[in-house]
């Protein structure tokens, strides 16, 4: 708890197995929750995740990277957070960033905050392949033109959120792949969220989630058309439901239709 704030954790997990001990480990003891969403792993990552003690979800299929999060924010709304941060249990990023993510959250000057791998030249460094890189680099120049604002990274999986974003953006209406993420940053500034950074490094190594080429190229295919919707809404040429006051929101309502 910092400032009062209640604290969750939430971690997406697929076939995390071999690296969420070390990323449990981590955790700072200001954590008030720890949550974790295993979206239908084929080794013992939930089993392994309880016997850490950790609140463990399961899905009954792969659903994907952005309907996981969905779980993650709904279940850690559920708890009672003030404060809820994305961890990716594979130890891309280090966990003992978090008190500093959350308390940057906390202060109330931001709603948002992007742990980059950019700030600082860690991301080559850590491993980063070249051409990830450099796709990084282009489409966040490209984002930063068309949304106005001015960020390092879009593309970071280590996030920290307010309670009031999670209840506001309509989560629902996102992909249910990668590019999850990077509507949630469009749907932020959309919505005139503030945005934080801070520095951190990354790892890249052999049990740590990456997406291949092909699934690369797919993922900035959908931040192209994700801008191109926020310039399309922004402007009244069309409307989406991602952009709207009126889109499906992770909230009590969402509770009692599924229930």
């Amino acid at each position: 708890m910092i400032n009062g704030k209640r604290i969750a954790v939430v971690m997406p997990a697929y076939n995390a197995e071999k690296t969420l001990e070390r990323t449990v480990s981590e955790l700072s003891d200001l954590v008030d929750i720890k949550i974790l969403v295993d979206d239908s792993s084929k080794d013992q990552t939930a089993v392994l995740s309880q016997q850490l003690g950790v609140r463990t979800f399961v899905h009954d299929a792969n659903y994907g990277y952005g309907r996981n999060q969905q779980t993650c924010y709904r279940e850690a709304l559920a708890a009672g957070a003030d404060i809820v941060v994305m961890v990716h249990p594979d130890y891309q990023y280090t966990p003992l960033l978090v008190p500093a993510m959350a308390g940057m959250i906390a202060s109330g000057v931001y709603d948002m905050v992007l742990a980059s791998r950019i700030l600082g030249r860690g991301a080559l460094k850590g491993g980063m392949p070249l051409y990830k890189y450099i796709f990084n680099r282009l489409l966040t120049a490209f984002q930063n033109l068309f949304l106005g604002v001015k960020l390092s990274e879009y593309h970071t999986g280590f996030r920290a959120f307010s309670r009031e974003l999670l209840q506001t953006l309509p989560l629902l209406e996102n992909s249910d792949d990668f590019v999850f993420d990077n509507q949630m940053i469009a749907q932020a500034v959309m919505f005139g969220f503030q945005i934080g950074e801070i520095s951190c490094p990354t790892k890249y190594f052999p049990e740590a989630s990456s997406i291949n080429f092909r699934r690369s190229v797919k993922y900035g295919l959908g931040v192209l058309a994700t801008t191109a919707g926020f310039v399309f809404h922004k402007l009244g040429i069309r409307r989406a439901p991602r952009f709207g006051a009126r889109g499906r929101r992770i909230d009590q309502q969402y509770y009692e239709r599924m229930a």
